[in-house]
């Protein structure tokens, strides 16, 4: 169930997401929390911000026809179907074979035929992996949870909603019709595009929104001057370019004036700190570098509204 929150905001804004979202919505905190453990997913050491503070601002979801831009294989989509929601999932990244786990769960489809692989297909191609390596350690065992998955495809109840997955650049969304989506949403994806690029980004998410529908976004936050993040490739952009490229009013809401003083409390969350996901303890290209609680940048949340046609 989603859990109970306040009307969602009706306004432009560019909000540093502060760390008492977490208390202030702890049981959807929690939902999220046991979600992404039940689908599979681990978290980046953030994300917990970003998808309360994205979720807080969504009307109810059945049948709704959203984006999720930059989605990856990550919580929002699956959240957003189990609600009802009918999700057009978005990455460069292909997801043609897409693991059996989320479609026995949920309904997947490919927007075209090229973006997802038959069911069948994904699992032969795994049983192959896994009979060259039974002799190896766990060979037998991921044959075993292979098999197992394959079976929960084909004798599931998936949820009411819908993932629709989309193999192709947020700058060219040609499948997609013009004013056709409810709402557009990015958890922590579109600061991986440099300003000029983001720009045209932007401009396509727009194109497709419905008037009246909302463009939620979390990136992240730069202080004085767009910053190069080197070991997660992201750009840390400052409130004035945020309101640049969402072509968003120079009076749009803002609490960068509160920068270092929500830095502070960020540095300073237990429960991030303690929640960091094992994939950061083994890379230094991350958010994270090998899993020291060092956090160099902080997530920040762009709102922009369509205006409704007159």
């Amino acid at each position: 169930m989603m859990a109970s929150r306040n009307a969602p905001s009706s306004e432009d804004c560019i909000e540093i997401l502060p760390v008492d979202l977490l208390d202030h919505h702890r049981p959807l905190v929690e939902n999220l929390k046991d979600f992404s453990r039940s689908v599979g997913v681990e978290l980046g050491w953030h994300y917990l911000l970003d998808l309360v503070w994205i979720i807080t601002r969504l009307d109810l979801l059945t049948n709704k026809n959203l984006l999720d831009a930059g989605a990856g294989t990550g919580v929002l989509q699956w959240f957003l179907a189990q609600q009802g929601a009918n999700v057009t999932s978005v990455d460069r990244m292909s997801r043609a074979a897409l693991p059996l786990r989320f479609r026995r769960r949920f309904r997947v489809q490919g927007l075209r035929t090229e973006d997802l692989l038959p069911a069948r297909q994904v699992f032969l191609a795994g049983f192959r992996r896994g009979s060259t390596g039974t002799a190896q350690k766990g060979g037998l065992r991921r044959l075993t949870l292979q098999l197992r998955e394959l079976a929960g495809y084909y004798f599931s109840n998936p949820v009411k909603g819908c993932v629709r997955i989309y193999n192709q650049d947020l700058s060219n969304l040609e499948d997609i019709q013009t004013g056709s989506i409810d709402m557009v949403l990015a958890v922590s994806a579109l600061e991986h595009n440099s300003r000029a690029s983001l720009r045209i980004v932007v401009k396509e998410l727009m194109r497709v929104l419905k008037p009246g529908g909302r463009l939620i976004a979390t990136l992240v936050a730069g202080k004085n001057e767009d910053i190069w993040h080197v070991p997660s490739q992201a750009w840390c952009y400052t409130d004035k370019t945020l309101k640049q490229i969402f072509d968003l009013p120079e009076a749009t809401p803002s609490n960068y004036s509160q920068y270092d003083s929500l830095f502070a409390s960020l540095r300073d969350c237990g429960e991030l700190r303690d929640g960091l996901a094992k994939f950061y303890f083994k890379s230094g290209t991350s958010g994270m570098p090998w899993g020291k609680w060092d956090p160099q940048y902080q997530p920040v949340g762009v709102c922009k509204i369509k205006p409704p046609l007159t």
